[in-house]
């Protein structure tokens, strides 16, 4: 059973917005520039003119293995799937917003046409077909690699096991699976990474994921 993840060069992304725009496509979501499964973060610096610098950073829901807004909900209606893939049931959801205060990535959001919670399900009506994403066969630069997390001939975990990477809020211990390729350009590093920000392997931090995925599984159901 496959374990979906992704993997970010977000050193390549030119805020083009051609993935908001094919996963609003994709997944009929909801209109509005707050609506978004998917998107992309613009930070600016730079003190003069000569140093002014646009950093950018996609983001999406994390598919977290430990995913505090299945474990808040108190319908049932925030779920994994086959896949580890955090879902939403509309039927089932009351619109507490609990899961919105619960998730540490801000991906979620309320869609009144669905009169539910929405966020991103890595296209999962699509990737058996296809085989990955909309956003990511959309990216003209290549920003995101989708794939399996627990197969070692994936490009996914080829990719992983090549390159060092970090996770977002790390310290909220949800185990996201959106990893962030560590840039290979040594001043595009220094310039996009804060502060404390843990870099890995995938070598390091495997047996933590195999370990809790293994324990979710339980609680996956047919998607």
């Amino acid at each position: 059973m496959a374990n979906y993840a992704m993997a970010l060069e977000y050193q390549n992304c030119i805020d083009c917005r051609a993935c908001e725009v094919a996963c609003k496509d994709e997944n009929q979501v909801m209109l509005g520039a707050d609506k978004q499964r998917i998107w992309v973060g613009v930070v600016e610096g730079g003190k003069t003119l000569a140093d002014m610098f646009v950093n950018f950073y996609p983001s999406q829901c994390n598919h977290c293995v430990d995913a505090p807004c299945v474990t808040v909900c108190p319908t049932g209606a925030s779920h994994f799937v086959e896949g580890g893939i955090v879902k939403v049931d509309y039927d089932m959801c009351i619109i507490c917003k609990g899961c919105m205060e619960a998730c540490p990535y801000e991906a979620r959001f309320v869609d009144e046409t669905r009169h539910a919670v929405d966020k991103c399900t890595f296209c999962d009506g699509r990737t058996q077909e296809f085989g990955t994403t909309a956003c990511s066969a959309t990216c003209p630069t290549k920003v995101r690699t989708f794939g399996d997390l627990d197969d070692p001939n994936s490009l996914l975990r080829k990719t992983l096991e090549s390159r060092e990477f970090f996770v977002l809020k790390e310290g909220e211990d949800t185990l996201p699976k959106l990893f962030y390729l560590v840039p290979q350009d040594e001043k595009f590093r220094k310039r996009t990474m804060g502060e404390g920000i843990k870099i890995h392997k995938w070598s390091d931090m495997a047996p933590k994921y195999e370990a809790a995925t293994a324990k979710r599984r339980t609680e996956w159901k047919e998607a």
